[in-house]
């Protein structure tokens, strides 16, 4: 027999500090701000448009896409930081893999990424799975996501091989 009370015996999941949840809402303020610097930092004189560093750095063809949704997988690492949901993560990667795909059109692609804003809606995505408890990374997690960067960026090599491939066909028609 203890002398503890039974109450005492069954412990609730630890609550987070207050420490620990500034810290994470400093990511989450990372996050944010992130997406906002690729998705709409500038707004078009005149209109109410705003563009960010993916749609600018779009126009240069070739590597402009690939940087901007490098620096986009940023917000997928801190997902994994900040313990969110797998499925959550899936669907954060499938919003980069879009605008990498059709944002490597282009023109048309550049008109998409300052319409879909894949940074923003992963920002919100992170910020709406992360604000309650975690349920902790594990290192299964981080190769989840890095696995699936690797995929996602494997078929955008593949579909950017393939544009190549089609102008060099037309080209020597």
């Amino acid at each position: 027999m203890t002398d503890e009370p039974e109450y005492s015996q069954h412990r609730p999941e630890p609550i987070l500090d207050d420490e620990q949840e500034r810290q994470r809402e400093a990511l989450r303020t990372s996050a944010d701000s992130l997406a906002r610097l690729l998705d709409s930092v500038v707004q078009i004189p005149g209109t109410s448009i705003r563009v960010g560093l993916d749609a600018l750095l779009g126009l240069i063809p070739g590597p402009g896409d690939w940087i901007a949704n490098s620096i986009g997988t940023t917000i997928l690492f801190l997902a994994v930081k900040l313990e969110a949901p797998k499925i959550v993560i899936v669907r954060m990667a499938l919003n980069l893999g879009v605008n990498t795909l059709v944002g490597s059109i282009p023109g048309f692609g550049d008109v998409f990424s300052i319409w879909f804003r894949s940074n923003q809606k992963n920002a919100q995505l992170l910020r709406r799975y992360t604000s309650k408890h975690p349920t902790g990374a594990t290192p299964g997690d981080w190769l989840f996501v890095i696995g699936l960067l690797a995929g996602i960026f494997g078929i955008a090599i593949g579909t950017f091989a393939l544009i190549l491939w089609g102008f060099k066909t037309l080209w020597s028609l």
